[in-house]
This record gives structure tokens, C-alpha cells and sequence, in this order.
């Protein structure tokens, strides 16, 4: 009975961690079953990795961000262990089942632990020779594990360059949006820099571009969720600070800027809303409802007298600005929770009083003023960090 139980219970296992390995890498759809090894994986080492990271580099927002990054790399190489190990336990399982029919070549009996070495050997097809098995029932298992583990290796091989080509055009447009929008980046400042070197015609080419740039990262991440881990280069970047600058930036067009039509916002806006959503449910949060006010009474008439001195005034009055309450509402709660999941800060509205692009920052280029700017703009950075909790 003991054996009976034994092959049940390695037979679905095999199959739950061939069927995860086949959604995650080969079926391009949402998976919306919270039970994948994946995302058990990924919900429980997150966690405590995260809780590190708040504890040991609170003061330091560069290490931090130094931390957190190792993460999403070794979360995939721990996820690949995990699947290895699987199989690896579910084919001695198999093995030990069947009475663990192998011959050694020291001529000792086999036991789970043999099991479990030539399961090893079979899954990475080493064929180091000196276990085999001696039946027909015991080769048959250790042809189809090497099947397995052939296939589970090729599309691993393939899954890893794909996974980084989505990465890399992803953090594309997210550097583009330093010199357009600041770092961090904001809306006001990404409105006031087109309006006063471009064009309105630039402006709405940039959103229909981050309208693909939304879709792209929605299916990218979507295939991939593992790429939602994986953070940017540089500090007081983000594909979340991305995402929400265009959000805010569509937001306000669509309130009413002077001389800025509103179709191409609309459009961006729709596609972005739709990836900050349906991001959010692929990491398991809700929507937060309560989150920190971002925009205060006192910003949005500093906002309004930016914009208006850059040639781009912002509609004013109560319906005005009942209009931008209600398009936040649309995405503010998806973004805060995503942001408090991943430890990504959000954007802020109004570019810092000590904004330095990362483009300039380079440490054998800046002056001993310049120094003291990137420091003291780390450290606005930091306090609205503390103040949202991160």
C-alpha cells in the first residue's frame, strides 16, 4: 500500500511541475491560479527577501536598491532548482516504488538514496553508466525521465534570452524618460520640458509611443511575471515610476491642458490603466484604497502655476478638478499597491526641488556643487520614502 501511495503521489508531482513549467514558459496567457509552484515561489520568497531589505538598508536608499535587484535574478535561478529538484524526487520516487530495480557497479543493493542518483544522472543526461536499471519497467521510466529532462533543459535554454530581450526593450523607453521627464520622473516636469523645447505634435508622439511601450510591458509581463521583479538600472527608476508618470501625465491632458488635445491621452491612458490592473492582479495584490495623497490641495495650485508658466495652463474649478480626482481614482489604487509590493517608489507630481537627471550624474563629471545637489535630492527622496511607508 505504502508503494501504491509512493508512485500517486510522484506521478502528480512530475505532472503539477511539468504543467507549471509548460504555463510559464510556453503558454502565453494570464494564469490566474494562485497554487503554480511559480507563484508559490515567487509569494514566499519575496517576502522575507523585501523584509531584509527594509531592515538592513533603511538608511542607505542605493544599497537598497542594490539588494532588491539581486532578487529577481536569483528568484529565477531558485525557481529553476525548484522544478529541477522536483522531478529530480518524483523520478527516484517512481524508482523506490517499483523495488528499485538498479544494478550498481560496486554490486550493493540500491536504495533511495542510489534512486535518487540515478535520477540525477538520467534528468542532466550525464549517462555516467554506473547505475542502471536492471528491468523493463525501470528502463522505461529512466527513458522517459531523460525525455524529460531534455526538453525541460532545451526550453530553459530558451525561455532565458527571451526573457532578458523583454527586459532589455522595456528599460529602453524607461531611460529615454530621463531626459524628457527627470529622475525621478514626474508630469509636471515631462509637460513643461515638451511644451517649452518641443511641440505639441512631439508630445503626442511620445504618448502613442508609450501607448506600445504600456501594451508591450502589459504582455511582456503577463508571459513573463518573473520580469515584473526585475528592477532598473539606475536609482529613482522603475517601469511602475514610468508607468504612472504617463498615467499622471494622460491624466492631466485629459482634465484640460491649453493647446494639448486630448485623443492621443485618452488612448495611452485606456492602455496603461488597463497594464497597471491587470499587473496588479499577476501580483497578487489589491487595490489600495487608502493609500498616501500624492497630490495635496497645496501641490495641485503649485502644479497649476508650473504649467501655466511653461506656456500650458492647467483647466481650473471645482468640475476641473473633480475630473482629475475621478481619472486617478481609475489607477492610483493599483499603483500604490503594486508600489508597496514591490518596494518601487511612486513618482511624484511636481519635479524635485533638487531634480538631477541620472544622465548627469556621472561620478567623475560632477562638480563638488553638483555633489552636494545629488545629495540633498537622495535625501528628499528618502523622506518621501519614509512617508509612504517604504
Amino acid at each position: 500500500m505504502t508503494h501504491e501511495l509512493a508512485i500517486v503521489c510522484a506521478v502528480a508531482l512530475i505532472l503539477i511541475i511539468l504543467w507549471d513549467i509548460f504555463e510559464t514558459i510556453v503558454l502565453p496567457r494570464r494564469i490566474n491560479r494562485s497554487l503554480r509552484v511559480t507563484a508559490l515561489v515567487y509569494r514566499f520568497t519575496w517576502a522575507p527577501w523585501a523584509a531584509l531589505g527594509r531592515i538592513f538598508f533603511r538608511k542607505s536608499e542605493g544599497r537598497r536598491e542594490t539588494f532588491l535587484s539581486l532578487y529577481g535574478p536569483l528568484a529565477l535561478l531558485f525557481l529553476l532548482f525548484v522544478w529541477a529538484a522536483g522531478l529530480l524526487a518524483g523520478f527516484a520516487l517512481i524508482q523506490w516504488s517499483l523495488g528499485s530495480r538498479l544494478i550498481t557497479s560496486n554490486g550493493r543493493p540500491a536504495s533511495f538514496f542510489t534512486d535518487l542518483y540515478m535520477s540525477g544522472t538520467t534528468f542532466f543526461t550525464l549517462g555516467l553508466g554506473d547505475v542502471a536499471p536492471s528491468d523493463a519497467p525501470a528502463r522505461a521510466v529512466t527513458v522517459i525521465e531523460a525525455g524529460c529532462g531534455f526538453g525541460v533543459l532545451a526550453l530553459v535554454i530558451g525561455y532565458l534570452p527571451v526573457l532578458y530581450q523583454a527586459f532589455s526593450r522595456r528599460e529602453v523607453a524607461i531611460s529615454l524618460m530621463d531626459a524628457r521627464a527627470g529622475s525621478p520622473p514626474s508630469a509636471v516636469e515631462m509637460l513643461r520640458r515638451h511644451m517649452r523645447d518641443y511641440s505639441v505634435q512631439a508630445l503626442n508622439d511620445q504618448l502613442r509611443a508609450w501607448e506600445t511601450w504600456a501594451a508591450e510591458l502589459l504582455e511582456g509581463q503577463l508571459s513573463y511575471p518573473s520580469l515584473g521583479y526585475f528592477r532598473s538600472q539606475h536609482e529613482h527608476q522603475s517601469w511602475l515610476a514610468g508607468l504612472t508618470t504617463i498615467l499622471d501625465v494622460c491624466a492631466l491632458i485629459i482634465t484640460g491642458v491649453d493647446d494639448v488635445p486630448p485623443q492621443q491621452a485618452r488612448l495611452t491612458f485606456a492602455m496603461a490603466r488597463h497594464a497597471a490592473v491587470d499587473l496588479s492582479q499577476v501580483a497578487y495584490t489589491k487595490p489600495d484604497m487608502h493609500g498616501h495623497e500624492r497630490l495635496t490641495p497645496e501641490e495641485l495650485a503649485e502644479l497649476r502655476a508650473l504649467l501655466a508658466e511653461a506656456g500650458a495652463p492647467l483647466r481650473e474649478g471645482p468640475e476641473a478638478d473633480a475630473r482629475l480626482a475621478e481619472l486617478r481614482r481609475l489607477y492610483e489604487p493599483y499603483v500604490f499597491a503594486l508600489s508597496h509590493r514591490l518596494l518601487m517608489p511612486l513618482p511624484p507630481w511636481l519635479p524635485g526641488d533638487h531634480a538631477l537627471d541620472a544622465w548627469r550624474a556621472s561620478p567623475w563629471e560632477l562638480s563638488s556643487a553638483s555633489v552636494q545637489e545629488a545629495k540633498a535630492r537622495k535625501l528628499h527622496a528618502l523622506k518621501q520614502d519614509g512617508a509612504r511607508g517604504l
